[in-house]
């Protein structure tokens, strides 16, 4: 299988500006929201929402960055420990609205995780997920996105890759493509 381009980059950044809409409308003025992006790629997503939602809105947009590594359900399970990203959230969420955001939501385990590494930070109000990618039918946990830019159905074999323009010397685009396990 070639990799085939779900999301070009004209359309990634409609999505990008359709999800500022969307939690401007659902949280106003963001006193009581924050956002925050899941390490590692999720990060990503949350820097490019910030700076549009600070363009729209004229306001700092209170976010900041979660790893999970450590409550993972995987985490002791595998040959090699795995490394740990940057917890930057300066913050407390106790009676916050928060809104976790990732590229894409496959099993739903690292959300989970997400949730429980959360909790170090205060009990939230309310959670709410953001992903650009919800690979549906495909859950080991019952989770599912408040927010969406495209649902796919994809196989066991296949990857969901999101490319941002500058991450790596060949990609010259934003953009989502599904491969082959193995070919992003």
């Amino acid at each position: 299988m070639q990799k085939r381009l779900i999301l070009h980059e004209k359309r990634l950044a409609l999505t990008l500006k359709r999800f500022c809409y969307q939690l401007i409308e659902n949280h106003d003025d963001f006193e009581n929201t924050v956002l925050l992006g899941l390490q590692p790629r999720g990060v990503v997503v949350l820097d490019r929402l910030v700076q549009d939602l600070e363009a729209i809105t004229g306001k700092i947009i209170p976010n900041g960055r979660l790893d999970a590594t450590f409550h993972r359900d995987d985490f002791r399970r595998r040959d090699l420990p795995l490394l740990a990203n940057e917890t930057k959230i300066d913050f407390l969420l106790e009676g916050k609205n928060v809104v976790l955001i990732d590229d894409v939501l496959y099993k739903g385990r690292s959300v989970r995780a997400a949730m429980d590494a959360m909790i170090a930070f205060g009990r939230p109000r309310k959670v709410e997920l953001m992903v650009l990618i919800d690979r549906m039918y495909s859950r080991d946990y019952p989770i599912r996105p408040d927010y969406y830019g495209m649902q796919v159905n994809t196989l066991a074999t296949e990857y969901v890759h999101v490319q941002w323009k500058g991450s790596s010397p060949d990609s010259i685009e934003d953009g989502i493509w599904i491969t082959e396990k193995g070919n992003n």
